[in-house]
């Protein structure tokens, strides 16, 4: 199910998303028409659609539309919001300026998710802080990494410091309970936010390389699709991962009540 503007799709419409490969996007988990930190995503795409387009955003339009395609869905799924502008010419980029919105649906993953094993690769994507629909390398390298055994891929810089993975954020529980996210040019993830407010000891963000991972408790993965997931495996090398931990994590995240749509 796809609507452009409340109404369906054409082809036509969605050429210049397919052939530019110019927009932005979030993805929100509705469960009973509710979305965990709601205000957070409709923020992200009133941000990114100034950053892209030069234009503001109506997130109560964003809101009524999102509501439509859902209807009375109750069953959990994954409404994904896409701002980009049908008009838009390859050699005139600069004319794009009246972006519409495109809301499509898709059902969610059960949660939690099992432990997640990654292969780590050097790659940063293009404007990180913005959720752009440029997804070319990241699912490159995701295709490499599950054709090589993985599930996904993390990415690093040329220091091997640890940034984050395609489409989730990678996080941290130190020897002392400490929530450490890591210190680099990352999406600030929705999810990542809710986690850090839900989680009662200290949260910090800091560098940290893969060298690193063998002196923490966990090593976990968070998205608004499945929530918190562990990682116990990156490049083959058994990561430490206090189950316990990353479960009451997950826990905390789950009990943060949905906004209503």
């Amino acid at each position: 199910m796809a609507q452009l503007e409340g109404a369906p799709v054409t082809v036509e419409q969605m050429q210049a998303l397919a052939l530019t490969n110019y927009g932005h996007f979030t993805s929100m988990r509705v469960e009973n028409l509710r979305v965990r930190g709601l205000d957070l995503h409709l923020e992200r795409l009133r941000r990114d659609c100034g950053v892209l387009f030069g234009a503001s955003l109506d997130t109560d339009h964003v809101r009524q539309l999102v509501r439509q395609v859902l209807g009375s869905r109750v069953e959990p799924a994954v409404a994904r919001v896409t701002v980009f502008d049908p008009t838009l010419n390859l050699g005139r980029p600069g004319d794009a300026d009246a972006p519409k919105i495109l809301v499509s649906v898709r059902p969610a993953v059960a949660m939690p998710q099992p432990p997640m094993r990654v292969q780590s690769a050097i790659y940063q994507r293009d404007l990180p802080a913005v959720k752009h629909v440029g997804l070319l390398g990241l699912l490159h390298h995701r295709r490499q990494a599950q054709r090589a055994g993985f599930d996904d891929t993390l990415f690093i810089d040329s220091d091997a410091h640890v940034a984050e993975g395609g489409t989730w954020n990678v996080g941290f529980i130190d020897h002392d309970g400490t929530l450490v996210w890591p210190e680099a040019d990352v999406l600030p993830g929705v999810t990542m936010a809710l986690v850090s407010q839900a989680h009662r000891g200290r949260v910090e963000t800091r560098p940290t390389c893969l060298g690193d991972l063998g002196a923490l408790r966990a090593v976990f993965a968070t998205n608004a699709a499945f929530g918190v997931r562990p990682i116990d495996t990156v490049d083959d090398v058994q990561a430490p991962c206090d189950h316990d931990l990353v479960e009451e994590l997950s826990n905390r995240y789950l009990a943060i009540p949905g906004d209503e749509l």
